[in-house]
């Protein structure tokens, strides 16, 4: 491993699951020597991205909390979007989640979160957790959205492909302008995604809401996807202003 790469192998040891490591563990973990562990710890914990327990071990450091309030105002996404996110779930009138998400690497990843104060659930995508590139009406949408040289770039890079029954269904997706979805992703719960689009801001995204599915009856996802259009558009616009205040 060199540069960056090396940097991002040791954080990325960090996890719900394990989330504090020795040199030893990691340098068994990733299969390279301990003293190349140890010179990687030592740069992590200068930039404040590690720090040391009080029993030899290695954690995530506070760096990460200083570079997430520096996301959360200044990301274009965040920034136009939260407060549309959480008016949509308040006039949505049903028990939901709403998700702002975009592209991560070859997953799709949720910025922002908001919940009903009646939501007794908790769908798997949460703000910061990478969620499958293929499934859900959260991620498709997105995909939907992509040109098809682009698309089919990411899904190699992700060791997928994409067949033409998906390319169907996302062409499909991409001529209807929304997505609808049930128990892809959480069993009981389904998923309604408008896209966001903004070229001047470089960014192809969602907004989500993820109800119980049973609550989903033919007028319901009709009021809830011309909501969720809406609100789409209307941080389509946001964006596109600030894109051109920024110019």
């Amino acid at each position: 491993m060199a540069g960056l790469q090396r940097y991002m192998a040791v954080l990325r040891l960090f996890g719900e699951a394990v989330g504090t490591w020795t040199v030893t563990d990691m340098a068994d973990e990733l299969g390279v020597p301990q003293s190349t562990v140890y010179r990687t710890v030592r740069d992590l914990l200068a930039a404040g991205l590690l720090e040391t327990t009080a029993d030899a071990r290695y954690r995530l450091g506070p760096a990460f909390i200083e570079f997430d309030r520096l996301t959360r105002l200044t990301d274009p996404l965040l920034r136009e979007g939260a407060h549309v996110l959480a008016e949509t779930v308040a006039q949505a009138r049903v028990p939901c989640v709403g998700l702002l998400s975009r592209l991560y690497d070859d997953q799709v990843m949720c910025i922002a979160d908001t919940s009903s104060r009646d939501a007794a659930f908790r769908p798997s995508y949460e703000r910061g957790r990478p969620m499958p590139l293929t499934q859900g009406a959260t991620s498709k949408v997105i995909l939907a959205r992509l040109p098809a040289r682009r698309l089919t770039k990411l899904l190699a890079h992700g060791g997928k492909t994409a067949d033409d029954a998906f390319r169907t269904e996302l062409a499909a997706i991409r001529r209807q302008g929304f997505c609808v979805g049930r128990g892809e992703i959480d069993r009981g719960l389904a998923g309604l995604a408008a896209p966001i689009v903004c070229e001047d801001a470089g960014l192809v995204a969602s907004l989500s809401l993820v109800v119980e599915a049973d609550r989903v009856d033919e007028a319901n996802e009709q009021r809830l996807v011309l909501l969720l259009v809406s609100a789409a558009a209307m941080i389509e616009g946001a964006l596109k202003k600030s894109a051109a205040k920024a110019a």
